[in-house]
């Protein structure tokens, strides 16, 4: 089935509802990335009607529309993540093993990553996890529980009181609007779009170290220092060809341009010279494409990122590797796309792709590898760019509790309970509704910080994060959880965004079979109790055990 056949069979809304403007389920899910793919699957798992809505034309977020492989830890294989992320990881490589000429060994290994990329023990192809999330989702389609709305985007809400009514999506194709009415609503946008609409109350960028005590946060509140977008894109490289771009309009400024940061960038940002990450010392990094290592035994930033390593298919399937950058070089950090008015986050977004862009003309004309050759058949887009940006850092709600960097960073949990570093662990929450693991991973921001980058412990997803301090019926289903500007640093990843979605739909559904509140759900001891049981029994893990921390 294509994707548009996919589409349509996903909107056969029931009888009483075709050809009406105004919809009516038990959740809406606004957003369609990971989060949000999530969030969707399993409310339908509850038993809910569905509506999944997404703003571009490619379910899947950061798997897919924004290019970016999954981000994982290092014991992804055996747990720290949902059985449903689990089938979706499986589905990836089963999906290969299906559909392409794979070697026999690359066929044979169970843990087979078909870019062998050094980011992920799954660098894949954007297009696979689309392909594999609309086959979670078909059945689903098929039954009338799911219906899907691409290239929808929400524009308005109907309040009453503390609750939401309704929200307005409209038509980016057709200009058409719907009021979509449900009992519960997650937002699973890429930057929390639900939240000013529905006059939930949120906030942006750096909290202050007054608000939250966080050794890292600064003395003053930011609002407006927000971590980088970057606009991904592949290539592949074809020897002896020339396959140079013209060269994009702001490539004189990108050639030149030289951050500045606290601390120092150590020179211009078209190098490859920059900061490592964790101790901002200047670190070389090189790039030879077709190569793991480059001649002077450097590792290649080539491989970093690959979604095709053609070593994995019979011989003539690809007549290169295929890679996705996402590199330090094309973050964009001159603006925000979050609390600004559509302009200016437009014009945002188009320096960030021409920052894209700039750099690949770099690598083709400044380095001399001409043979490098954008793939919009990767991204889907007619420009080679991605759909979307990659945004890292999302409007958050103000919870009923925010996970801090006391609760989840090794320093500070360390000097918090006077253990060494082999025996401390991070907090443990009574209401936790799944796990994670990733350092604490902040990318130079728009008010000029160079990277945070510090080590953390794998940690858990409480529950009072997921509710909003006032409004009933809004749920956080990705990045807009109660977390702040330094621990969005490790809860923005991958595993961790398909755990709060996942844990967010099966809650939605929950307050909706049982004719309770969100809130009502954490912090009523029975129904925690009987909430955390079920979403145990669907597969989501609730605990670490132990190891050592990161």
């Amino acid at each position: 089935m294509n994707r548009r056949a996919f589409v349509s069979s996903l909107l056969a809304l029931p009888s009483a509802l075709k050809g009406a403007s105004e919809m009516a389920f038990d959740i809406a899910v606004i957003g369609g990335g990971v989060g949000g793919c999530a969030a969707a699957l399993a409310a339908a798992r509850g038993g809910a009607t569905v509506l999944l809505s997404e703003e571009t034309d490619w379910i899947g977020g950061q798997l897919t529309a924004q290019a970016v492989p999954p981000d994982e830890h290092p014991w992804i294989e055996s747990f720290g993540c949902t059985r449903l992320y689990r089938e979706y990881r499986n589905g990836v490589r089963e999906y290969y093993r299906r559909n392409y000429p794979l070697t026999e060994s690359a066929r044979s290994n169970s843990f087979l990553n078909p870019g062998s990329g050094s980011v992920s023990r799954l660098t894949h192809e954007p297009k696979v996890s689309l392909a594999v999330l609309e086959n979670m989702l078909a059945p689903y389609g098929s039954s009338g529980r799911i219906a899907v709305l691409t290239r929808h985007k929400p524009i308005a809400a109907d309040l009453s009181g503390d609750s939401i009514r309704s929200v307005l999506l409209k038509s980016l194709e057709t200009g058409r609007e719907h009021p979509i009415h449900a009992a519960y609503f997650l937002d699973a946008t890429e930057t929390g779009e639900l939240l000013p609409l529905t006059k939930t109350e949120y906030v942006t960028g750096f909290e202050s170290r007054k608000q939250t005590g966080e050794p890292h946060a600064p003395e003053q509140a930011q609002p407006a220092n927000m971590q980088s977008i970057t606009v991904c894109f592949a290539m592949d490289y074809l020897p002896g060809e020339d396959h140079t771009i013209d060269k994009p309009d702001e490539y004189a400024f990108w050639r030149d341009y030289v951050p500045s940061m606290r601390p120092a960038y150590p020179g211009k940002l078209l190098s490859m010279d920059m900061p490592e990450p964790a101790t901002l010392k200047k670190r070389v990094l090189d790039f030879e494409p077709g190569v793991n290592i480059c001649a002077n035994g450097k590792p290649s930033l080539w491989r970093y990122r690959r979604v095709a390593d053609r070593a994995n298919f019979a011989p003539g399937t690809f007549a290169s590797d295929i890679s996705l950058v996402n590199w330090p070089q094309n973050d964009y950090w001159l603006g925000n796309v979050c609390d600004v008015s559509e302009q200016e986050a437009a014009r945002n977004v188009n320096r960030a792709k021409q920052q894209s862009l700039s750099l690949l003309y770099w690598l083709q004309t400044g380095l001399g590898w001409r043979g490098l050759r954008l793939r919009p058949d990767v991204t889907g887009t007619e420009d080679g760019l991605a759909k979307y940006p990659y945004i890292r850092e999302s409007r958050r709600i103000q919870a009923e509790f925010t996970v801090l960097e006391q609760h989840v960073g090794t320093e500070a949990c360390m000097a918090a309970t006077g253990k060494p570093r082999d025996e401390v662990s991070a907090a443990l929450f009574a209401d936790s509704v799944g796990v994670g693991s990733y350092r604490i991973d902040l990318h130079p921001s728009t008010g000029g910080d160079n990277y945070i980058d510090i080590s953390s412990l794998p940690f858990q997803i409480p529950l009072g994060a997921l509710i909003p301090k006032r409004v009933e019926n809004l749920i956080p289903a990705c990045k807009n959880l109660g977390v702040t500007h330094i621990t969005n640093g490790c809860y923005r990843l991958h595993p961790v965004e398909w755990n709060i979605g996942e844990s967010a739909g099966y809650l939605a559904a929950f307050a909706v079979k049982n004719k309770l509140k969100a809130r009502e759900v954490r912090n009523t001891a029975k129904h925690l109790k009987a909430f955390q049981t079920w979403i145990l029994s669907q597969g989501v893990e609730i605990a670490w055990p132990k190891i050592a921390p990161r």
